[in-house]
């Protein structure tokens, strides 16, 4: 589900739902209709979030996505009765606690506080069992600038394992794993945790 086309190579195991007025009660209500149609087991994937500039948005705008629109899907979900886990993608540093103030560029305090919230907010309202998923930098982002994807892996011996950044796919396969094995409760995964997931363990 997406506010606007992706451009994507659609094949017979993908089809794109536009959801243009991508506003709380809309989205939920596509949600729900969605899946109304669709038999057997459903598992919700959420990577729905600002992304770059969100240091230019206030902290209600920055709210207004990754909080508000979050929920919405996944209150969508619940709603159907065909969904128990939601994978959802959250950051690295995700604190409900984190101090509001300052800039929302991400890894500062209030981006932190915004994506603590959401991650409050679907495992409050969405389905039983919440998978999160906190990556650090993410190589291979539109988001991440090239310089940074070129010189972070160089740093790789020295990070500690929670910290090293990740690429987008390896998110997307320790999502598929989860869904393919869904865990019987709520877990956070850092980058140790989804590269078990990847390898199996």
């Amino acid at each position: 589900m997406t506010r606007r086309p992706l451009g994507l190579q659609l094949g017979a195991q993908v089809e794109e739902l536009l959801v243009p007025d991508m506003e709380p009660n809309k989205l939920s209500q596509a949600v729900v209709d969605a899946l109304r149609e669709l038999d057997g087991d459903v598992l919700g994937f959420s990577v729905l979030g600002v992304g770059a500039g969100t240091a230019k948005l206030s902290l209600e705008e920055h709210r207004a996505v990754d909080v508000d629109l979050n929920a919405a899907f996944a209150r969508g979900l619940k709603a159907s009765g065909k969904v128990q886990h939601l994978a959802f993608m959250s950051a690295m540093g995700a604190d409900i606690k984190a101090k509001t103030t300052g800039s929302g560029a991400a890894g500062m305090a209030r981006y932190s506080r915004v994506k603590g919230e959401a991650e409050a907010a679907v495992r409050s309202q969405g389905p039983a069992v919440v998978s999160i998923f906190r990556p650090a930098m993410i190589i291979g982002s539109q988001h991440t600038p090239w310089l940074l994807s070129a010189i972070l892996p160089l740093f790789a011996p020295l990070t500690p394992a929670k910290f090293l950044s990740i690429r987008t796919t390896q998110i997307a396969q320790a999502m598929v794993a989860a869904a393919l094995h869904p865990p019987a409760q709520s877990a956070i995964y850092n980058y140790p945790e989804m590269m078990a997931l990847i390898a199996g363990r």
